[in-house]
């Protein structure tokens, strides 16, 4: 039996993608998260209300219904969720689109394709690990 000497950090990936969130959340567990995938941000949230025990929640931009932009909104305005931090990821480099996000709470803006070294960034930066 190994012991684990760390908490697990979780991690909700959320895109609409599922080729984007199977890249992402291997990505992810490739740096010992523990991830939780959803197609949607109001999946997402959905989940957030159910286990809000997440440590970082790394959400696609483009999604239909309600982007990534909202959801990082809906977390922020939230007195239970305001301190998870968000990062967007986009395949679209817009400078206002990633000022606006940023502007909003954004921990980080993730160009797409997502790489290791982002997801290690992410572990130094966002979560202190």
């Amino acid at each position: 039996m190994v012991l684990q000497e760390e908490r697990e950090l979780h991690v909700l990936a959320v895109d609409d993608s599922p080729v984007d969130r199977a890249l992402i959340a291997m990505l992810l567990r490739s740096s010992k998260f523990r991830v939780t995938s959803v197609d949607s941000a109001q999946r997402a949230l959905e989940l957030l209300g159910l286990e809000p025990n997440v440590n970082m929640i790394i959400t696609d931009y483009w999604m239909p219904e309600m982007t990534g932009y909202d959801l990082l909104k809906r977390v922020k305005e939230s007195a239970e969720l305001k301190k998870i931090p968000v990062v967007i990821m986009s395949s679209e480099n817009v400078p206002n689109r990633i000022s606006r996000c940023l502007q909003e709470g954004a921990e980080d803006f993730l160009i797409k394709p997502v790489r290791l070294g982002d997801v290690s960034r992410l572990c130094n930066r966002v979560m202190r690990c």
